[in-house]
Formats: C-alpha cells, sequence, structure tokens
C-alpha cells in the first residue's frame, strides 16, 4: 500500500502484510521509488507505472513542496536558530537589530531621571513578572511554576501551560506591583513582555495581557527577544534585592561592570548557543548546537536514572554528581576533531543511555533506574564531566575568537547557567587563558611602558535569576528604551521561532596552532 503519494507531503511509506512500516524517506526518485515497489513485490506492474505516473505528476505539479523541502535543506548539518535566509521566512521575524535612527512607535518614559519597567514572561512554563528600575533596583517580582501540572506527562504541555499561565497571569501582575509598593500597572512608566521565541499559545498569553495594559494605561510598550533577555541580565547592576553571585566576592566583579561587546554562553533546557554581544540586537552567533540543548540532555539522564523531580532533572543530575566519581565512567567528548564552535549533545546522550543499561546489566536490575545510589552517582558525575569538557572545548575556540577583537569578557546566562560545576569550571577556564596571555606578553619584544596585559573575566547572573523570570525581560526593555526604541502593541505578533542573530564569520587559525604559538 502508498500512502500520501496525491497528498503535498514530504514523507510517503511502504507498509508489508502486517502494517509494518519498511521503508520511509522524503526526498527520493522516481526511479528509486518504483524500484522499491518492484522488489517488494507488493503490487502488479500495471499498478507500479501508474504509481510512477502519479509520483511523476505530483512532483511535477507541486513546486510548493520542492520549495519547501529545499528550505528545510538549508539548514542541516548546521547549528540551530541561527539567522539564515529562506529558514525562517515563513515565520517572518522582525530584525532583533534596533532600527537607525531608533523609533519610538509607543513612546518613551522621561530618560532623564530612573523610571520603571513591568516585565512578563510566559514563553514556556512559568509566569513570571516583575517590576525593575531603571538603575538596576528590582523593586518586586512573582513567579508562578507549573512543575505540578505537567510532572505526570514527563514535559510541558502546551496547551495546559497556556491554560495555567491564563489563570495566573492577572494575580502575578498584581503581587509583583504589591511587591513593588505600586498599586496599579498605570504607577510604572513602560511595560515589557517576551513575544519569542517560545511556545507559541504560552507567548499570547503574556503578549496579549502586556498589550492590553499598555493600551489601557497609554504606557510604552517593549516586545522583547527572550534569548536577548537571557543575555542582558549579565548586565543588570547589582541591587540589595538580589542575592551575590558566587563569584562577587572577586574583585573585578564588583567593582567592574559588564560592557559592550562580550562573549555570552547561553545554555538552557531548549537553547545552546556562544553569542558575540556587541549590543541590545546586535548579536553574531559563534556556535550553536547541532541537535539538542545541553538541558535537555542533563533531562534525559536524570529521566534515564529515574530521579527526574516534575519536568526538570537538570538540578537533581547536579546535586547527585556531587557524591559520585566522574573518571568511573569514560565517555567521549563530542565532536573533539571537528573545527568551529558548534556543540552536539545527542551522542552523548546516547552514550550515557548505552552506559547506563550496560550498569543495569552488570548489576543485573531491570533498568538504570533501579541501580544502587552510589552507581547512580558515578554515572552522573561522568556524564557532567563530559559534558562540560564539551562546553569548555568549543568555548576555548570561541574565546581565542574574541581575543583577536579584543574582548575579553564572558557571561554564563540561561537556566543551566545555575549550575554551580559549570560556574566553577568556567572561571578555571578564564584563569588558565589569561594565564596564556599574560605569558604571550611577557614574552613579547620591547612591550611599551603602559602596556596591560588583559585578562578573562566571568559574568554570572545570580542562580534564580538565570531561569525565566520577570525580571530579565523588563531590563531588557529597559536597555532598549534608553536607546531610543520602542514598539506599537498594535502591531507586535508573536514569534514562536525566532533566531537572535547571524553567524559570525571566522577565519582564525586551528586551536593547536594558536596553543603552540603561546607556549613558544
Amino acid at each position: 500500500t502508498i500512502h500520501d503519494v496525491e497528498k503535498p507531503t514530504s514523507a510517503r511509506s511502504i507498509t508489508g502484510r502486517r502494517g509494518r512500516m519498511v521503508w520511509q524517506g522524503g526526498a527520493c526518485s522516481k526511479a528509486h521509488m518504483c524500484a522499491m515497489i518492484l522488489y517488494l513485490g507488493l503490487i502488479s506492474h500495471r499498478t507500479s507505472s501508474y504509481a510512477f505516473q502519479t509520483i511523476s505528476r505530483h512532483r511535477s505539479r507541486s513546486s510548493r513542496f520542492d520549495t519547501s523541502l529545499g528550505e528545510r535543506r538549508i539548514g542541516v548539518g548546521l547549528a540551530k536558530s541561527v539567522e539564515r535566509e529562506g529558514v525562517y521566512s515563513k515565520f517572518n521575524p522582525p530584525s532583533v537589530f534596533p532600527s537607525d535612527p531608533p523609533e519610538a512607535k509607543s513612546g518613551l518614559p522621561d530618560l532623564t531621571k530612573p523610571f520603571t519597567v513591568l516585565g512578563i514572561e510566559t514563553s514556556c512554563d512559568d509566569t513570571g513578572v516583575a517590576v525593575v528600575r531603571s538603575d538596576g533596583a528590582i523593586l518586586g517580582e512573582a513567579v508562578v511554576g507549573q512543575a505540578d501540572i505537567h510532572a505526570e506527562w514527563g514535559g510541558v504541555v502546551p496547551n495546559l501551560a497556556m491554560d495555567a499561565h491564563k489563570s495566573a497571569i492577572q494575580s502575578t501582575v498584581q503581587l509583583a506591583l504589591e511587591r513593588a509598593g505600586l498599586k496599579s500597572p498605570a504607577d510604572v512608566d513602560a511595560i515589557g513582555v517576551t513575544v519569542g521565541p517560545g511556545l507559541e499559545v504560552c507567548l499570547r498569553v503574556g503578549a496579549g495581557a502586556a498589550k492590553a495594559l499598555a493600551l489601557e494605561h497609554r504606557l510604552p510598550f517593549v516586545g522583547v527577544h527572550h534569548l536577548e533577555a537571557h543575555c542582558l541580565m549579565a548586565r543588570i547592576p547589582s541591587s540589595p534585592l538580589v542575592p551575590p553571585t558566587p563569584y562577587q566576592d572577586q574583585k573585578e566583579l564588583v567593582e567592574d561592570e559588564l560592557v559592550y561587546p562580550f562573549l555570552a554562553l547561553l545554555v538552557s533546557g531548549g537553547h545552546c548557543q556562544l553569542l558575540l554581544v556587541e549590543g541590545a540586537g546586535r548579536y553574531s552567533v559563534v556556535g550553536g548546537t547541532l541537535d539538542d540543548a545541553l538541558g535537555e540532555a542533563y533531562d534525559k539522564a536524570a529521566r534515564l536514572l529515574g530521579i527526574s523531580v516534575g519536568i526538570g532533572g537538570g538540578p537533581v543530575l547536579e546535586a547527585l554528581a556531587r557524591g559520585g566519581d566522574p573518571e568511573s565512567v569514560p565517555m567521549t567528548v563530542p565532536m573533539l576533531q571537528r573545527k568551529g564552535c558548534d556543540f552536539s549533545f545527542a551522542g552523548l546522550k546516547n552514550a550515557f543511555r548505552m552506559a547506563a543499561n550496560n550498569k543495569a546489566a552488570e548489576f543485573n536490575v531491570e533498568d538504570a533506574s533501579l541501580l544502587e545510589e552510589p552507581v547512580k552517582a558515578d554515572l552522573a558525575a561522568s556524564f557532567q564531566h563530559t559534558a562540560i569538557k564539551h562546553l569548555e572545548h568549543r568555548l576555548k575556540r570561541a574565546m581565542q575568537i574574541c581575543e583577536d577583537r579584543n574582548i575579553y569578557n564572558l557571561a554564563i546566562v540561561g537556566g543551566v547557567a545555575a549550575n554551580q560545576e559549570i560556574r566553577e569550571r568556567i572561571q578555571a577556564l578564564c584563569e588558565k587563558r589569561s594565564l596564556i596571555l599574560k605569558r604571550k606578553a611577557s614574552r613579547s619584544a620591547d612591550p611599551p611602558p603602559d602596556f596591560h596585559c588583559e585578562s578573562w573575566k566571568l559574568f554570572v547572573p545570580p542562580p534564580r535569576l538565570c531561569t525565566d523570570n520577570g525580571v530579565m525581560v523588563a531590563w531588557a526593555a529597559i536597555e532598549r528604551l534608553k536607546l531610543g526604541v520602542s514598539d506599537s502593541p498594535l502591531e507586535n505578533d508573536v514569534f514562536p521561532r525566532w533566531p537572535l542573530g547571524k553567524a559570525l564569520a571566522q577565519d582564525l587559525q586551528p586551536l593547536k596552532e594558536q596553543e603552540k604559538m603561546a607556549k613558544k
């Protein structure tokens, strides 16, 4: 039986007598299709000729099918969430880059004095609202999670998430305003809201509420890119209401402010990217994941060990790994021989699954979730160690790209940035790179009298502000308003797929050559 031959779809399948699928594919040649039909003996020669003619007519008249398939092929083998011509054209997302000159479509607050912004975040499963002042003070915030709602499903269910956002949005806005000492949304100076990327049905809840408030109270409105909000979170000034990060006891992180440009490592459940941040709305993708995100890999590993709590297993896996031996279960670091700064975690996930199954067979249990706690701890530690080594390897290349551009500031942002082991390992990497730069500079001939050797500095938001929240949305809106940019609540839409920037052109020496030069 041939299914969907005359429908404009990208996949066709041939099933055997018992309904088992024996072949499936997208863009196949006509000869290949007919050869498969004749070889399997599923239909007669007369029927196969008819199928051949049907496919020929279908291919000749369905240019729309060919075009969509060509668009999909553009991104094959390349990093995700990167702006490329044709890939995201049907979503028609706006440019993140501010217009020149800046355009304030809904007006601006008084920029000559501190102003307040109400930020709303509903891109996934957290309803986050916050009131933030333009000097970085967090006046009030509220977050309503949905872990209990989605726990039985093992992941976020969009319709359930949408209903939860709808029921929580008004009370969460009111609670954030009360904690800020404000009576109503009319008391803030502007409103910002996440409009993408994310789950479309969830984005519409927050965007709809923000637009209604902006129109009702005639306030400036800013549509915020979710990933930009994560990146800019590292720039928010210290506030008495913000608990200190583990690195704020270091002198340079207290006195120095994260200024543009800087390198950002964005790690979350849905994204893993290295971004060159040159300003609000000015991003270049240095590297991105080819398949899965780091947070997703953590969650799958935790679920395989039976330790997942709610819909996220990352923090639980990190806690379990503290009691394990990171060298006990050898795993191959992905993409060691591949140039560039892209990531890949699909192979590591598969290697971990095989290692867990081998341990289950070794201890004669049905699956990995029944293993003893020390064995699980060794598996978790080995997985985390390998995943972070992959981060370090790709990040090292990105740091060399930035060094060629005299950029020495690094920010870790996103939900996985709350991982303490990742913070400590990358801090050590920054210190190592700084030492290499210092040795290289000391061996240079005739340095100028005022010569100063740059060193890498790490900036990390407080752990509670790494995950999705309203604070990051409000701060991203503040940065755009300071540039003189605002959007119209009547025009702004939501964009479930919205790349943050284009790929950065890279023309550098291989890593080993640069390291040899540094050693010399």
